[in-house]
């Protein structure tokens, strides 16, 4: 099998006859990725499971919590994931700007945990991992490797974390909280933007066979469990704002690429929309824009190469946005005297102010990127642009208050809120911003050919058939393959009839 394959198929029979043995002891049933994006065909038995049990415990019972429809308390599923309606008063277009909550996801209130799962399953069911003596490696620049941690410590594993020691102080404590073992938190040098340094961290590992490196750039697992399960979430929502207004059209779907596992969310939403699927980047670290380089502060979103699962060859607009905003709204959104501004000022509604507590600082990066897609594209009250907020501000109360001992440290009153809703959200334009032509696109899939041909050893032939449509549609198309081995494996351990 090649470096980018992700063959539904067993490998190993003696390995995943240990992985078998592994979770029959441990009573652990796994759902399957249909089941994860359409909750309702979980089994009665499953949902009988959870009652009682918190959505932040470290039990295998949450793992039928790994989905976009949990409500506000986590323990409870609703019809539509959460999401918040962003009103023209906040935003300043009239185009509609949903923003689907990732922070309702159980154990690590992100939706990197969805991810996680997404990676480890496909090669736990195939004997390509072994939790009897295999300790999965997760390289991260923050919530994916916290997703790892928790998804092995409840599938009865040694999860390892591998993320730049810059990152939020609360990723640290979550994880010091979780690991087996403080020495399974590594710290890499810098911040957002190292993720080289994570590489080579992760190429040393590696010569421990033991060691397994679950790379959310190169892991198509990534890809697929969000394409399947983000892709038909981002969907129902859509189709829930559309039955309050009709002749409403999905115009756009805006993410970060970071790991380029969410935004393929896009491509599931662009065949059956024809919406536009917008990449984010920071503008202090271009690498899609101007093939730049350098540091910011959105945290999560990763920069500095092209990911190798990111489908370059269908994505059609980068936008550029800075971590001078997301910083700034993430104090204005956050502060009593901002939310105050807010309320009082904006007139934005008192309940829906409350909640954007509920956006972290990718969340704000791509509010700022949609609200510069609409004005870039001239977008009116019948389009609506799709996007998505990791995680929630809760994770990035450091970073707030750091922003406001540089900023702020005479106080922060009403004129300097007025400030930045000026600055950051009025003042919003369509700068740094590219429509993407074929050429651009062959631009931008070309420059990931550094990292992964150069660097991690991918062939050339294999890198070069990720610009065919039909590569991405059977990599699509295999979900029933997986479900199937998902359902064999489950057979086998007995687990879903365990008392």
């Amino acid at each position: 099998m090649s470096r980018i394959d992700l063959a539904p198929e067993i490998a190993d029979e003696k390995v995943r006859e240990r992985a078998v043995r592994r979770l029959r002891e441990l009573r652990v049933p796994l759902p399957t990725l249909s089941e994860l994006a359409e909750p309702d065909l979980i089994p009665g038995p499953q949902q009988v499971t959870l009652s009682g049990i918190g959505p932040d415990e470290p039990l295998a019972a949450n793992l039928w919590r790994v989905h976009w429809f949990n409500d506000e308390t986590r323990t409870r599923r609703v019809p539509v994931p959460g999401y918040l309606l962003l009103p023209e008063a906040l935003t300043g277009v009239k185009a509609r700007i949903v923003v689907a909550l990732g922070d309702r996801f159980p154990m690590i209130g992100a939706h990197k945990v969805l991810a996680a799962y997404g990676c480890l399953v496909p090669r736990l069911v195939t004997g390509r991992f072994d939790p009897t003596s295999d300790k999965a490696i997760w390289p991260s620049t923050g919530n994916y490797c916290r997703g790892g941690v928790a998804i092995s410590r409840t599938l009865g594993c040694r999860g390892v974390a591998v993320l730049p020691a810059g990152m939020s102080k609360e990723r640290f404590a979550w994880l010091e909280g979780w690991v087996s073992d403080p020495a399974d938190i590594i710290r890499t040098p810098g911040t957002e933007s190292n993720v080289k340094e994570i590489y080579d961290k992760c190429a040393e590992l590696s010569r421990d066979p033991q060691n397994v490196i679950f790379n959310q750039f190169s892991e198509f697992g990534n890809y697929l469990v969000h394409y399947h399960c983000t892709g038909r979430a981002l969907d129902r929502i859509f189709d829930d704002v559309r039955r309050k207004q009709d002749g409403l059209h999905l115009s756009a779907f805006v993410a970060a690429t970071g790991s380029a596992g969410t935004i393929a969310a896009g491509d599931y939403l662009k065949s059956l929309h024809g919406s536009k699927i917008a990449a984010v980047e920071a503008v202090e670290c271009p690498t899609m824009l101007y093939n730049g380089y350098g540091e910011h502060n959105i945290q999560g979103i990763g920069d500095k190469h092209i990911p190798l699962i990111h489908n370059v060859m269908n994505t059609d607009i980068v936008v550029g946005v800075s971590d001078r905003s997301s910083d700034a709204l993430n104090l204005l959104f956050n502060d009593k005297t901002g939310l105050g501004y807010l309320v009082k000022r904006r007139k934005i509604d008192p309940l829906l102010a409350k909640q954007l507590e509920n956006i972290g600082l990718s969340g704000i990066a791509n509010i700022v990127a949609a609200i510069k897609l609409a004005k870039h594209l001239e977008l009116g009250a019948s389009d609506a642009i799709v996007t998505v907020a990791t995680d929630s501000a809760s994770l990035y109360d450091s970073e707030r208050a750091a922003h406001l001992g540089r900023h702020y440290s005479g106080g922060f009153d009403e004129v300097h809120a007025g400030e930045i809703f000026g600055q950051h959200i009025q003042g919003i334009s369509d700068d740094h911003l590219i429509e993407l032509t074929h050429v651009d696109r062959r631009r931008v899939f070309n420059l990931g050919y550094y990292t992964w041909v150069e660097q991690q050893g991918v062939s050339v032939v294999d890198f070069d058939r990720r610009k065919e449509t039909g590569f991405w549609s059977e990599l699509q198309a295999s979900v029933p393959a997986w479900d199937k081995l998902i359902k064999d494996f489950n057979e086998d351990t007995g687990a879903m009839h365990a008392g």
